[in-house]
């Protein structure tokens, strides 16, 4: 894969005319945003790094741990590989070159089909995915979850996968083009989860495709909408 995140204030009655003493200013306490999930300075080319965040795709009944992920020396998007004991293979891969999930851009976020021994990987049963399915990218700092829904899912020959095109239906245009991630143009999280399929290249020591399965976040409902 090719590559190039108010205090309650109340009221006092009064019973009678008195004079009212003016009312106090109330505070408003803003919460600090949340720390990045990764250093904003880490080297792309450096290796892979914890982060807290957690996948899940309840109806594979599946979550996973996420590792932020650059790029090799070949500039293709990193996807760390073990012996067969390793929990790699049961891990998710995000590109932290492009956007973050839960913020305005584009996320990708890649994992294995299978392991050195052919068994199945976390990305496993991807395939199963469709339109219309929910997937949720949690903080483990805070308990946070972005809801996402599928909205489409592409399957890519390798060849595909350099188009600049569909690499930035991918990976979103900014990192395409080396400018880092970009704010989507409507405003939501978009997410891309990829693995490999097909039959395996044993010249190219990879799979001949891979499945690209689009997600889209759920806005929440706008103030005025809600009952009253």
């Amino acid at each position: 894969m090719v590559a190039l995140t108010m205090a309650a204030c109340g009221s006092s009655q009064v019973n009678g005319p008195r004079n009212t003493p003016a009312a106090a200013t109330p505070r408003v306490i803003v919460a600090p945003p949340p720390a990045p999930v990764v250093d904003p300075n880490l080297d792309l080319r450096a290796g892979p790094v914890p982060v807290p965040l957690e996948l899940r795709i309840p109806s594979l009944r599946m979550s996973a741990p996420v590792l932020g992920v650059g790029i090799t020396p070949r500039n293709v998007m990193d996807t760390p590989t073990g012996s067969a004991s390793d929990s790699v293979w049961q891990k998710v891969f995000w590109y932290r070159g492009g956007g973050t999930p839960g913020e305005a851009g584009t996320a990708t976020i890649a994992g294995h089909v299978d392991d050195v021994l052919g068994r199945p990987a976390i990305f496993a049963h991807l395939k199963d995915l469709h339109p219309g399915d929910p997937i949720a990218v949690r903080d483990t700092r805070t308990g946070l979850e972005t809801d996402f829904v599928v909205t489409a899912t592409a399957i890519y020959t390798l060849g595909q996968t350099l188009r600049p095109a569909i690499l930035a239906q991918i990976y979103g245009p900014g990192p395409v083009a080396g400018q880092g991630a970009l704010p989507s143009a409507d405003g939501l999280s978009h997410l891309t989860l990829i693995t490999c399929i097909g039959h395996w290249v044993t010249g190219a020591s990879t799979y001949d495709h891979r499945l690209a399965v689009y997600a889209v976040s759920i806005p929440l409902p706008h103030e005025d909408s809600r009952p009253g």
